[in-house]
């Protein structure tokens, strides 16, 4: 069968905000088609159907407010319990 997941992680340094990158991923049988990259700001794909989906997701102004906060709400919390 195939398989399609996203991933969510946090890369840091410290547990200072600006040090912190928040990326989202989204695969397709192992392989990643696009991601969110906070340090970026925006969407970029690594296949021809990601390159497609990222330009049609960085139209969308509200989803990329909703992911550029994502670096706070979801990795803040992390780095503070790590």
């Amino acid at each position: 069968g195939f398989r399609s997941y996203g991933l969510d992680r946090c890369v840091f340094n410290s547990s200072d905000l600006n040090d912190i990158e928040y990326i989202r991923s989204y695969y397709f049988n192992k392989l990643e088609l696009l991601r969110f990259s906070s340090s970026l700001g925006k969407y970029v794909g690594y296949t021809e159907l990601g390159v497609k989906n990222a330009e049609r997701w960085n139209k969308d102004l509200s989803n990329l407010a909703a992911m550029r906060a994502q670096k706070e709400t979801y990795c803040k919390n992390h780095v503070d319990n790590a």
